[in-house]
């Protein structure tokens, strides 16, 4: 955090949530100093540039993004290699670890510079400003907001060491920080042009979503507080299989052990003790019914066959993702190779390399059996590269396994119980170039479907039964999902909610803070012990909040003591 800031000038790059508008016609061949930038609008677009550039450099460049977020969940999987670190819960020393604490920070350090010099520019329109300052705000709330749930107390830095702002700076308490992410987010969606403004560019956050960030908040702060012991269902178990022998006709059937049904009582959530779980509710439902009446531009869900493709990138639904060009190799994503995998040339459908992080079967089994996200949103039969020669082929679920059997095209089905066989995802898969190890994927951090599912549990929470319901419905029917009709009480439409939610947002980062929010963490790992792919899931009180960084502590005077069980 005590770097100089020097921004990078791009040239056709589509940062953060950027469009694919050329910000920049020239790409000069060095650095400039963020106080040599001109008192223009694009002096202004400059500054909000560089700012959005640290999702990708680096934290996304290295592949420590989205990963930090989210291996370290019950339903996630992926091979040994990748896994036995994040995603077994080891955290101590772990590279990901230490970006997710330094991106985040460098961020906030170029947003205040950025904040500074757009406050004393006098040749910029005063609406585009605000709406420059909002989007800053923004990032900066949704930065703090990735830190305080994963590190709970953290410093706040007002504002840049130029400007009189310290370079050690205490952690403040978990409260506190959320109040300054509130006011920062409150700004925002009062500066920022909304959807529906002529001047509103495609691609950009908007008030909107500010007020979505907002209701997610809320009803982060609320969960966590709501009184010790609230019960939640989750449908879970232990991942490791086995096969049987069928001794009638002696053939061997793969089986796998139960879905179970378990009910957890939720744990204090520490730093949340003293909130109140229904006012924060409130908030929350507030904010998420501004977004939904479209006080801040119309926002709708996309249909589900769009949802994914590359060319919707832009849609209302996308709230705040972070988007990339198609070969850009610093400022770029791994997404689409760990979650789709890329094919030896664009014409060509087998995989190359990549395609290794899924779900586990214990997800895949929650939905209905017509349900868009596995029929659709799920690889049901791929091939990689080795498997040419002999016309192989992988496939997924096992329970295909009958049908693939009566196939007689000359082909072998394989299907392997390890991570070579999981459910994958879809969600990335639409690319322009599925060659490319660099392609142009993007990362949803907030949707629209977000916000209702919010909405819906906050109004069950504050015993609204037809809205919960109504809301809840909205999710299940875009993706042609049984609706429920009648309501089955607080605990059971609680229970409902989470369950929708770890199938609406699988693969996007959002399943273990949804545990730790609910208290309920530790239980439903340990309910799974060992996934699919073997990888231990097994948690302590440790892995509730992750550890700063040595160097950080080593460096910052005000922070003496790591969080516990990681010093």
């Amino acid at each position: 955090m005590k770097k100089y800031i020097a921004f990078i000038l791009l040239l056709a790059l589509s940062l953060g949530t950027l469009s694919c508008d050329k910000w920049l016609e020239e790409k000069p061949d060095s650095f400039i100093g963020p106080d040599s930038i001109e008192d223009s609008e694009s002096g202004v677009d400059v500054l909000v540039t560089g700012v959005y550039s640290n999702w990708l450099d680096d934290m996304f460049r290295w592949s420590h993004f989205p990963f930090v977020l989210e291996l370290d969940s019950d339903y996630i999987s992926g091979p040994d290699w990748l896994m036995s670190k994040m995603g077994a819960g080891n955290f101590q020393d772990e590279e990901m670890v230490g970006k997710l604490w330094k991106g985040p920070y460098n961020l906030i350090v170029d947003a205040n510079q950025a904040i500074r010099i757009i406050s004393a520019m006098t040749q910029v329109d005063e609406d585009y400003k605000k709406n420059a300052l909002g989007e800053l705000y923004f990032q900066e709330a949704f930065s703090y907001f990735i830190m305080v749930r994963a590190f709970g107390p953290i410093p706040f830095i007002e504002k840049d060491v130029l400007d009189g702002g310290a370079y050690s700076n205490p952690r403040l308490d978990v409260e506190t920080v959320y109040g300054k992410i509130i006011d920062l987010l409150e700004q925002a969606a009062t500066l920022m042009y909304s959807r529906s403004d002529s001047r509103y560019k495609a691609g950009h956050v908007s008030a909107a979503s500010a007020a979505g960030l907002l209701a997610k908040v809320y009803a982060t702060m609320a969960a966590a507080a709501k009184p010790e012991n609230t019960p939640v269902t989750v449908r879970s178990g232990n991942g490791v299989s086995a096969y049987y022998t069928v001794t009638e006709d002696g053939a061997e059937v793969y089986k796998y052990n139960p879905l179970t049904t378990h009910i957890f009582y939720k744990n204090a959530v520490a730093g949340y003790e003293s909130m109140d779980s229904d006012a924060l509710y409130k908030k929350a439902a507030e904010w998420a019914k501004k977004v939904i009446d479209g006080e801040f531009g119309t926002i709708e869900l996309s249909a589900y066959d769009d949802l994914w493709k590359a060319s919707n990138r832009d849609a209302s639904e996308f709230l705040f993702s972070v988007q990339s060009l198609n070969g850009e190799t610093t400022y770029c994503t791994h997404v689409h190779t760990y979650y789709a995998g890329y094919s030896a040339s664009a014409s060509s459908t087998t995989l190359q390399s990549g395609g290794w992080v899924g779900c586990s079967y214990n997800w895949y089994r929650l939905f209905d059996q017509d349900d868009y996200r596995i029929t659709k949103g799920v690889r049901h039969q791929w091939q990689y590269y080795y498997q040419v020669e002999y016309n192989g082929y992988f496939y997924y679920p096992e329970s295909l396994k009958e049908y693939y059997a009566t196939l007689a095209d000359g082909n072998t089905y394989q299907y392997a119980t390890d991570s070579q066989c999981l459910a994958f995802t879809t969600k990335y898969s639409d690319v322009t170039d599925n060659s490319s190890n660099y392609a142009d994927s993007a990362w949803p951090f907030l949707r629209y479907a977000d916000v209702l599912l919010l909405y819906a549990e906050a109004q069950n929470e504050l015993g609204e039964q037809k809205d919960a319901m109504t809301y809840l419905n909205l999710i299940r029917k875009r993706s042609n999902a049984n609706q429920m009709e009648t309501y089955p009480g607080k605990d059971a439409m609680r229970s409902a909610i989470i369950e929708e939610r770890a199938k609406e947002f699988a693969c996007e980062a959002d399943r273990r803070w949804d545990l730790i929010r609910w208290g309920i963490y530790i239980d439903a790992m340990n309910a799974v012990m060992y996934d699919d792919s073997g990888i231990n899931k097994e948690r302590s009180a440790r892995n509730l909040l992750m550890p700063i960084p040595q160097e950080e502590i080593n460096a910052n005077e005000a922070i003496t003591e790591n969080n516990p069980g990681w010093n």
